[in-house]
């Protein structure tokens, strides 16, 4: 099987960052409370469906991982970035890290109580989204929680818009429009959180986070 470009060049220029991305985003929840709240939440409703097992898919260097495993999740991490991985294992000796793409999840069907996507979806071209929706539901048990979270586009006009990213070409979404897309994979949503940004955030973007219920 011959690798998408957009993926390799992802996963090439996250290994080539990957010290100085774990530098900047290791202590990110210190400072965001509704980034924690909204994780206490996810961690709640997967825990109450009575399967604590969580994949962080796009994990980068692991720190949300563990912050899963500090909320009393059975939580691992997922990225297509040897590099991040490497990193994750340094700083989390004793939870599990793989390297994996998102587009073919090495998780059986139905395995998880929980999928967090933070950020995670943004490097991947519109027309290629479905395909990690639909993994997202496969690899879901039934009443599992997916958590994406994502920089809004401007307008409903725009359902994506394409921004300069730091690391790599990015994409932003209209929230109701990946919303939809969400529903057509079999995954309806139950919350957001909208973010919005602070005068000092180089980007004035809004920063959103849905919550859905796999049927």
């Amino acid at each position: 099987m011959v690798e998408h470009d957009a993926l390799s060049a992802t996963r090439e220029a996250y290994d080539a960052a990957a010290a100085t991305y774990a530098q900047l985003f290791r202590d990110s929840l210190r400072d965001s409370p509704l980034d924690r709240a909204i994780l206490g939440v996810f961690a709640e409703v997967v825990s109450a469906s009575g399967d604590g097992r969580v994949a962080d898919l796009g994990c980068g260097p692991g720190h949300i991982t563990a912050y899963l495993h500090e909320l009393g999740l059975t939580a691992f991490g997922v990225d297509a970035s040897p590099a991040m991985i490497e990193l994750a294992r340094q700083a989390c000796p004793g939870l599990r890290f793989d390297v994996g793409s998102m587009t073919a999840l090495d998780i059986a069907d139905g395995a998880l109580g929980g999928v967090l996507s933070r950020w995670s979806v943004i490097h991947t071209p519109p027309e290629e989204l479905p395909v990690i929706l639909a993994e997202f539901h496969r690899v879901l048990a039934p009443a599992g929680h997916l958590l994406v979270g994502f920089s809004a586009s401007d307008d409903p006009s725009h359902p994506t818009q394409v921004f300069d990213h730091a690391v790599a070409p990015a994409y932003r979404w209209w929230p109701d429009h990946l919303a939809a897309m969400l529903r057509k994979s079999g995954l309806t949503e139950v919350a957001r959180m909208v973010r919005e940004p602070q005068p000092t955030d180089r980007r004035q973007f809004q920063e959103v986070q849905l919550l859905a219920r796999k049927a």
